[in-house]
């Protein structure tokens, strides 16, 4: 099939990258020139295991191409995706107005039936003001085309594998053919089992706000439990694989931690909660998912200053990790953003360490941070710091050489936001140890 994609991060990336790996021919579209030619010389704008490597063998195959002219990659589409941004607005609802622009485009340089598939998470609805917008373009033109609603499921880190052996794909379509298009387009990632799901469009679109909410609210529900335990004595690891067994619960998900970031969850079950009161229906669950996530990121600080007081002035802590998540540079709504500037308010120096992040730190996220420095090596940032903070668990931290850290650290102080380690054995080998939900 001919494929336009339209929207380059990491949804619209992925999507047309392994499209073309499959055969099909693909032009990704993207205002901004700059990530245009990168793309075209290999280079991807976004770190995700894999992709530059798929992305750079489609290309060299000629089955993938890149360009800012979005009528180049509309008037010979089969099948165009829109997965551009959507934003929280200032109220917590999705932002449409770039979802919006590319309907409109799509309207004035289609040529022939085309599926419009709505690949951006979008609220209920959004759909119909797709169709709508692309009608109105349409003026005196007979051209047939339908909406459909395809949610993206991928991991960042491990979306690549996820887009091309999806554990489901679900379309929300109106009619037959539009379904059968969008199933023959999905047919050769889904050989060894049919993991495709149709429903109409309404429910296509709440299927993926719902997904992220549920996942939300697992990651809350263990926090606040976090929370409890360390008021009363208990021990939220032990909890974790008390109630984890249970095949019911099971462990995906309810790892205590330091709240929950990236582009998905804060934005989805905020839009979300939005849509309801929209509707006239009060969110109680979902508003207190997003309540107890924003309070959860102060946690570590908060143990910070019960150790060392609130005048952090004379202090100089190592942090470890600053992505949202672990095998991604993205730091969207991550806890480490929260951390960082709660502890540099009460004075603190900050040495931070992560193995993608710390460009996107420099650059945008902590850029005007004066008291946020960054190294290139786990230990470097542990020289002469008052204690260490590890806020995203990635691989390279899971064993470190604890003897070193210890000849490095000014004292042996661990705070652990993802509770890797076990707290005697961290006793034992004389850390002074620090954990979410253990007293």
């Amino acid at each position: 099939m001919n494929i336009c994609v339209v929207g380059t991060g990491y949804v619209g990336l992925v999507c047309g990258v392994c499209f073309a790996q499959m055969g099909n021919q693909t032009v990704c579209v993207d205002i901004d020139e700059t990530k245009i030619d990168a793309l075209k010389q290999g280079i991807s704008p976004i770190y995700e295991p894999g992709l530059e490597e798929i992305l750079l063998e489609s290309y060299q195959n000629k089955t993938l191409d890149f360009t800012t002219d979005i009528k180049q990659g509309v008037k010979d589409a089969d099948v165009i995706f829109i997965a551009v941004g959507t934003p929280m607005g200032q109220d917590g609802s999705a932002d449409l107005q770039y979802v919006l622009h590319v309907a409109k485009d799509i309207g004035r340089f289609m040529q022939h039936y085309t599926v419009v598939v709505d690949k951006s998470t979008v609220p209920v609805g959004t759909a119909e003001l797709v169709r709508d917008t692309i009608y109105a373009q349409l003026q005196d033109k007979q051209i047939d085309f339908d909406v459909v609603s395809n949610p993206e499921f991928l991991k960042e880190g491990a979306a690549i594998n996820d887009f091309l052996h999806p554990d489901r794909v679900v379309v929300g379509a109106d009619n037959e053919k539009a379904m059968e298009i969008m199933h023959e387009l999905y047919s050769p990632f889904m050989k060894q089992r049919d993991a495709f799901i149709g429903m109409d469009v309404k429910s296509a679109e709440m299927t993926k706000y719902a997904a992220n909410a549920m996942l939300a609210t697992k990651i809350s529900f263990m926090n606040e439990m976090s929370q409890i335990c360390q008021r009363v004595g208990a021990d939220i690891n032990e909890v974790r694989k008390g109630i984890g067994s249970d095949s019911r619960i099971g462990y995906s998900f309810i790892y205590p931690g330091c709240g929950y970031g990236g582009s998905c969850f804060p934005k989805d079950v905020q839009a979300l909660a939005k849509t309801a009161r929209k509707f006239g229906y009060i969110p109680h669950v979902l508003e207190a998912v997003e309540a107890v996530n924003d309070e959860q990121k102060h946690v570590i600080p908060n143990k910070v200053a019960d150790r060392f007081g609130e005048d952090l002035s004379d202090k100089v802590f190592a942090v470890w990790g600053l992505s949202f998540k672990p095998e991604t540079d993205d730091m969207r709504e991550a806890s480490s953003i929260t951390i960082i500037k709660d502890l540099t308010s009460k004075g603190a120096k900050i040495v931070a360490y992560d193995p993608k992040a710390i460009h996107e730190a420099k650059s945008h996220y902590l850029k005007n941070n004066k008291q946020v420095f960054y190294v290139h090596d786990k230990y470097e940032a542990l020289k002469g710091a008052d204690a260490l903070i590890l806020i995203t668990e990635w691989p390279e931290f899971r064993s470190p050489d604890f003897s070193k850290m210890k000849e490095l650290l000014k004292a042996n102080i661990f705070f652990d936001g993802r509770n890797q380690f076990n707290k005697n054995k961290m006793k034992k080998i004389g850390f002074e140890y620090f954990q979410i939900g253990v007293r």
